[in-house]
């Protein structure tokens, strides 16, 4: 058990005591709930506990859990610093939007900024993203049975976001597998550090080619754009490919798993959705609120600040625990419950502020046609219960492992 330090939010003054949450296995939600109640503000133990990875002994680590806290962090870029993605997730992405704070941050996401308008997104949809969740759909479809997981979730949306930046979507499955090393390049940093490297060569040729051979994509924007009339260096380039690729992917991916499980879990909501799709956009703000693939995001406090009556020293680092925040029963009545007559509310699965999320049409266009789809070409679809019931996993990304299911074979 680690014990962390007290706040001023700490009911009786008594030190809030947090157990150990295992990266892979861990289920957070209680105690989220908890520190909501008794002690808001969050500051780590640097020898354990939530968040301890970005403590060291001579910075401090907090995490923020309750909605209007987490808002506030987040909307107050000159106070609460991005510039710390540059320590530990930029080592493996390399020069990132994540860390760029202010205009520098706003000059380069515009260079991205019009492909994933959902106004752009939706000339993709019939081009590309009905296209592949279909072909995926063709493989399993007369089989019976499969692991949605395996066999849809983790391939449709790298192909769908290769497709996108410009490169060969035959390479989509060796793209998953250098963006899962890439986004948990902290808890391993050698697979992660050999994963960009391994991407950026396969992308330096495509680069080449498109600085002589423009071919109309992202990538031959990225290759073309300037920024005050100076062109991007490659490190910004692969930069912003390192994030494109994995977050294009990563996060959809897990989100899309946590969406049929809810689906598999809750046979009376697929019945619902299923009979009536008008339902279908509230279902996916419901499952982005209540199983965000991305639970948390960092930030460095760039002054001396204070969030809800808790002192945060400048260079402080700081979790902002977006999955705590849509939880948080001060703004969701049955707040740890899946309900698809929550009536509608924003949610924080994309955050907020200047470093909201760019992909998140792209997220909810690739959710509605990929579910649309299933529930249309897998019929009488449900869980293999000879099969292990599925988890929704992990701390700072979650999803389902597997998700092995049944269905009339067509």
């Amino acid at each position: 058990m680690s014990i962390v330090m007290t706040t001023d939010a700490t009911i009786d003054n008594q030190p809030f005591q947090y157990e150990e949450v295992d990266f892979f296995t861990g289920q957070p939600y209680e105690q989220w709930k908890r520190a909501r109640q008794e002690c808001p503000v969050i500051g780590s133990d640097p020898n354990g506990g939530l968040g301890s990875m970005l403590s060291t002994p001579d910075r401090q680590a907090f995490q923020i859990t309750r909605w209007d806290d987490v808002e506030h962090v987040l909307r107050s870029g000159e106070v609460f610093s991005s510039s710390i993605n540059a320590e530990h997730i930029g080592q493996f992405m390399g020069e990132l939007i994540l860390a760029m704070d202010g205009q520098e941050h706003r000059s380069y996401r515009n260079l991205v900024a019009h492909a994933f308008r959902a106004s752009q997104l939706e000339r993709w949809r019939d081009t590309v993203i009905s296209p592949t969740i279909n072909m995926f759909l063709d493989e399993i479809s007369p089989i019976g049975h499969a692991d949605l997981v395996r066999d849809i979730t983790s391939r449709y949306p790298v192909r769908v976001i290769c497709a996108i930046v410009g490169v060969p979507v035959q390479d989509s499955d060796q793209f998953h597998g250098w963006s899962e090393k890439i986004n948990t390049g902290p808890l391993d940093p050698e697979a992660g550090m050999e994963a960009s490297r391994s991407m950026r060569a396969y992308l330096e040729p495509l680069v080449e080619s498109r600085r002589s051979e423009p071919q109309g994509d992202l990538l031959s924007d990225l290759v073309h754009a300037e920024i005050d009339g100076q062109r991007l260096t490659d490190e910004k380039i692969y930069g912003f490919l390192r994030l494109l690729l994995p977050a294009g992917a990563e996060t959809t991916f897990r989100v899309m798993g946590n969406a049929l499980t809810a689906l598999l879990l809750y046979p009376e909501t697929m019945a619902r959705v299923k009979s009536d799709r008008s339902l279908l956009p509230a279902f996916i703000e419901e499952i982005l609120r209540w199983e965000s693939s991305v639970t948390q995001v960092s930030r460095v406090a760039a002054v001396d600040t204070e969030v809800a009556g808790c002192p945060i020293s400048k260079g402080s680092a700081i979790s902002v625990l977006t999955g705590s925040a849509n939880h948080d029963s001060s703004r969701y009545e049955n707040s740890e419950e899946f309900e698809l007559d929550r009536p509608a509310k924003n949610h924080m699965a994309f955050g907020t502020g200047q470093h909201q999320c760019l992909g998140m049409h792209l997220a909810r266009l690739e959710l509605s046609v990929g579910i649309n789809e299933i529930l249309d070409r897998l019929p009488n679809l449900r869980l293999d219960l000879d099969a292990p019931a599925p988890v929704i996993s992990w701390l700072a990304f979650r999803g389902p492992q597997a998700l092995p299911v049944l269905f009339d074979a067509v």
